[in-house]
């Protein structure tokens, strides 16, 4: 196995390419099982690195992830591949790149953004996803291929290059980069599911919902207690709770230990 082969296994699950050649179909992304481990996001019409770094930032300043790879597809995009540490489902594979579009790309018109893996509009029940980079697409001749950050402006309009890339050099790129954890990644998801402040403020606005919203306010903290390890138990057990903070309360509780553990209580 090479040093390139060996990287992309070590950071996507791509299956060696030994005796592969140019233009031979790609190690597919998705498992027998319907998990990857690679996801990737795309920003084409036009390929934008001006917009997209605004995700390559993001995700290590605000959300303290790895920083993905950068990539021309070879055709018309400029690539992120974010690596996960665990198979997941497809479904959650592409969830979570849509927490991404919803937080850094929100006002870029969708048909410039590709979340891979996706649903196969052509076929029920399947999915697609990038090819593996670096390859040669046979559609124009061109190459895919990893990017050092400082050269992505050279290629924003021209994504792609015209002779393969060093296999060396492809492999230092990805030598550096990291995965993202298991927790890192369900905390991501749980961003877009967790309760926001909005739609309390929305209803303030309204007699019923004010109301409610207000009754919800002021019950809650009867619910939780004063107690911390009540509140930790509380915290441990909440689904809406980023599960990283959840594991930091249990945590806490295995430390100190749980309610019962007081004296007095049976």
């Amino acid at each position: 196995m090479n040093r390139l082969d060996a990287e992309l296994g070590r950071l996507y699950g791509v299956a060696p390419s030994t005796g592969a050649v140019p233009g031979s179909p790609s190690p597919m992304l998705i498992s027998a099982l319907g998990t990857v481990r690679a996801l990737v996001l795309e920003l084409a019409q036009p390929p934008s690195w001006e917009v997209l770094s605004r995700v390559w930032h993001g995700v290590q300043a605000d959300l303290h992830l790895p920083a993905p790879a950068i990539a021309v597809s070879g055709l018309d995009a400029l690539q992120l591949w974010f690596a996960l540490a665990e198979p997941v489902p497809v479904a959650r594979a592409h969830a979570f790149l849509e927490c991404l579009r919803l937080q850094y790309l929100a006002d870029v018109e969708a048909r410039r953004v590709r979340l891979l893996p996706a649903a196969d509009p052509s076929c029920a029940g399947q999915h697609v996803h990038a090819r593996p980079v670096p390859s040669l697409q046979a559609q124009t001749g061109n190459w895919s291929a990893f990017l050092a950050v400082d050269l992505v402006p050279i290629f924003a309009d021209t994504p792609w290059l015209d002779i393969p890339p060093s296999e060396d050099g492809q492999a230092t790129l990805l030598q550096g980069l990291g995965v993202i954890e298991l927790a890192a990644f369900e905390a991501v998801l749980a961003r877009r599911t967790a309760p926001t402040a909005a739609p309390v403020a929305d209803m303030a606005g309204t007699g019923a919902g004010a109301g409610a919203a207000q009754g919800r306010a002021d019950a809650e903290p009867a619910a939780i207690g004063t107690d911390p390890q009540t509140f930790l138990m509380h915290v441990m057990n909440d689904g809406s709770v980023p599960l990283v903070l959840r594991i930091e309360a249990a945590k806490a509780l295995l430390l100190h230990g749980t309610p019962r553990d007081k004296p007095g209580r049976g």
